[in-house]
C-alpha cells in the first residue's frame, strides 16, 4: 500500500470515528485539519526520502559514467604508447562501466519518475487540505448559527408552552388597569369635594350679603313710619 493510500485510510477511519461521536463541529473539524496536517508531515517525509534516493541513483550514475571516461582515456593513452593489450584490458574496464552506468540510469528516470508523481501527489494533498481548511471555517459558522437558533427556538418554545407566566403578566395587567382606575376615581372624588366646599362658602358668603340689605331696608322703612319730633 502507498504512502498516500495509507494516509487515506487513516484520515477515513478518523473522520467516521469522529462524525459518529460529533457532538461539538468545530471541535470534531479541528481535529480532523489536524490528523490530516500530521499526515501532510509524514508524506513530506516519505517523498523527501525518495528523492534523496534518486539524487543518489543519479550521482551513481554519474560517477559509473566518469569512470567509464576516464578507462577510456587510459586506453587512448594505452594506444599512443603503443601497448595495445593495455589498451583492450582498460576498454573491457570501460564497457563494465558503461553497462553499471546504463543500469543507473534505467534506475534513476524510474525513481524520477516515481519522485515526480509523488510530488503531484503531495500537491494535490496540500491543495485538498488548504480546501478542507476553508470548508471547516465555512462548516463551522453554519454549525454556529444553526446551534443559536437552536436555542433561540428551544427558549421560544419554552416560553410559549408555559402559559402561566403569560397568565401571570395578564393578572398583573388587570391589577395595575384596577390599581389606575382607582387612583383616577379617588383623583375626582377629592376634586368634587373641594368644588362643593367653595361654593357652600361663596353660597353662605352670598346669603350673609342678602340679610344684612334686607335689615338695612326694613330699618330705613320704619324710620320713615315715625313721627317727627319737633325742634
Amino acid at each position: 500500500m502507498g504512502i498516500f493510500s495509507r494516509i487515506k485510510t487513516v484520515v477515513s477511519s478518523n473522520i467516521n470515528d469522529m462524525i459518529s461521536k460529533a457532538e461539538k463541529p468545530e471541535k470534531m473539524l479541528n481535529q480532523l485539519i489536524i490528523d490530516m496536517n500530521e499526515q501532510l508531515i509524514e508524506s513530506k517525509k516519505a517523498v523527501a526520502l525518495a528523492i534523496a534516493d534518486e539524487k543518489k541513483l543519479e550521482r551513481e550514475r554519474d560517477n559509473q559514467s566518469g569512470q567509464s571516461r576516464e578507462w577510456e582515456r587510459k586506453a587512448m593513452l594505452a594506444v599512443k604508447a603503443g601497448k595495445d593489450d593495455l589498451a583492450r584490458e582498460a576498454l573491457l574496464r570501460k564497457q563494465e562501466y558503461d553497462r553499471a552506468a546504463q543500469e543507473c540510469q534505467k534506475q534513476w528516470e524510474a525513481q524520477k519518475n516515481s519522485v515526480d508523481q509523488l510530488k503531484e501527489s503531495l500537491r494535490e494533498l496540500q491543495n485538498k487540505i488548504e480546501e478542507a481548511q476553508r470548508k471547516k471555517n465555512l462548516l463551522i459558522a453554519r454549525a454556529k448559527r444553526a446551534e443559536a437558533q437552536q436555542k433561540i427556538q428551544s427558549t421560544i418554545s419554552s416560553v410559549a408552552g408555559n402559559r402561566s407566566a403569560f397568565d401571570a403578566f395578564d393578572r398583573m395587567a388587570a391589577k395595575v388597569d384596577q390599581m389606575e382606575a382607582q387612583a383616577d376615581a379617588a383623583k375626582e372624588l377629592e376634586d368634587l369635594s373641594s368644588n362643593a366646599s367653595l361654593d357652600k362658602r361663596f353660597a353662605e358668603l352670598e346669603k350673609s350679603d342678602s340679610s344684612a340689605d334686607m335689615l338695612l331696608m326694613e330699618l330705613k322703612e320704619k324710620m320713615k313710619a315715625l313721627p317727627e319730633k319737633p325742634d
